[in-house]
């Protein structure tokens, strides 16, 4: 099959396209960025212009088109129209994501649970917002907005919060065009996702827990995210599941959605609360759905896009995956004195093929040495790669996936080396209290 593989300057699954060349397809990569541009280089056939690939491609069974994010809907929309088969989301699914009252709205419509959320458009209205409703709030970004920029109020006045938005008009002001305040909810945090093909849903529930916090325990700004724990489920009636994504699936097929969709929530004694959708491949989640599918991805992703149903066979149990990173993530600003470009990646010679199944590339290319490969990192950013596990229990998923990433390194590299540990010891028995696992 022809795979034409349009990922954003974010790269979020672009390593799909690797996985995807490895099970014999035909692919070529676009990368919608400059700087990003150099990223699997080595690895998989790149171009610089998707449009005019759009005819090499083609139509019909031995064709696919995949988009990794949000920002491409009214051009899928348009080529689904065309007669080419297109995996991911439409211009009404990336409101859902980019607009987060919007998506409040249409989860109040659907009848799921909601959360106060109101958008401002300058610093100072905000302010006085909070400072006539009282109580806690949220500061959010929408998109794919910097998540450093994120606050959760710690006092229930949210003098913080307040103290946090002043901060921001002083350093922040022309960068910030949309300030969304979310009313506090206090809970568990946890999301629910599945595959949907325009009609119906695909494959099993997943269910996932986030690591977004910069240190381990959960301290320091918040990042996109330092790692995920994930497991499967094939319980239509799960709780979350029919609380959330479930009743969502009218709306669903009313826009033609064929993608994967997550909503995050915080549940407690009362249900189920969204706080936001991701209607597209989540990161580093899909690096775990690498991980944890044993079907052919260009299988099932041509299934989901062509509306068709797919017995999508996968591994049981619990999934860790962990970010290997570099400065200057988390922050993306482009500093040459902490700029990673080039460095190498060394891997450890106790390393077979079959780890290589559990290494996942994002900021990563590939080059020749003499006779040698080399893998390198070849952007600015500081997303380098991640490594993933699977088991019968997080203990063990967690052992396995640390085990990997000690025999993986590069200069100045650093991970979060705590991920699933706060379900182990807390979460985990809440939600069983709950009711939600």
């Amino acid at each position: 099959m022809r795979v034409l593989f349009i990922s954003s300057s974010n790269l979020i699954a672009a390593n799909l396209a690797y996985i995807m060349k490895q099970e014999g397809h035909s692919v070529k990569l676009f990368i919608d960025e400059p700087d990003r541009k150099e990223n699997f280089d080595g690895l998989v056939e790149k171009t610089d212009d998707w449009q005019k690939e759009l005819k090499w491609v083609g139509k019909g069974e031995n064709s696919l088109i995949v988009f990794d994010d949000i920002g491409y809907g009214k051009i899928q929309d348009q080529l689904r129209k065309d007669g080419y088969s297109v995996f991911g989301g439409s211009e009404a699914a990336d409101k859902l994501e980019s607009n987060r009252q919007f998506a409040q709205e249409i989860f109040s419509d659907c009848g799921i649970k909601t959360v106060p959320i109101k958008d401002f458009t300058d610093i100072p209205s905000t302010i006085d917002f909070i400072k006539k409703k009282k109580g806690a709030w949220v500061i959010k970004q929408n998109g794919h907005a910097s998540k450093s920029l994120n606050y959760v109020a710690h006092f229930d006045d949210s003098r913080d919060v307040i103290n946090q938005l002043e901060n921001y008009q002083n350093n922040l002001k022309s960068q910030i065009r949309t300030i969304t305040l979310q009313q506090k909810i206090e809970g568990v945090e946890i999301a629910c996702a599945r595959y949907f093909n325009g009609t119906d849903w695909v494959g099993p529930i997943e269910m996932n827990v986030e690591h977004k916090k910069f240190f381990p325990g959960d301290m320091g700004p918040a990042t996109s995210e330092m790692g995920t724990l994930a497991w499967y489920d094939d319980n239509e009636n799960n709780r979350l599941f029919q609380e959330t994504l479930a009743k969502l699936k009218p709306y669903l097929q009313k826009i033609n959605f064929r993608g994967d969709i997550d909503i995050n929530s915080i549940v407690n004694e009362s249900g189920a609360y969204p706080l936001e959708a991701t209607p597209r491949f989540g990161s580093p989640i899909i690096y775990l759905h690498e991980e944890i599918h044993r079907s052919p991805w260009g299988e099932f992703l041509k299934a989901v896009s062509d509306g068709k149903n797919y017995n999508l066979k996968w591994k049981r149990g619990y999934g860790i995956v962990i970010l290997l990173t570099v400065p200057p993530f988390p922050y993306t600003k482009k500093l040459r004195e902490m700029s990673p470009k080039g460095i190498h990646i060394y891997f450890d010679q106790v390393l077979r093929e079959k780890h290589f199944n559990h290494v996942h590339f994002e900021g990563v290319a590939k080059k020749k040495i003499g006779n040698q490969d080399q893998y390198y990192i070849s952007d600015y950013q500081g997303y380098v790669l991640y490594v993933t596990a699977v088991d019968r229990t997080v203990k063990l998923a967690r052992k396995k996936a640390e085990k990997l990433a000690k025999h993986i390194y590069f200069p100045k590299m650093f991970y979060r080396h705590d991920i699933g540990v706060g379900f182990i010891d807390n979460t985990y028995d809440r939600l069983r209290w709950l009711g939600y696992i």
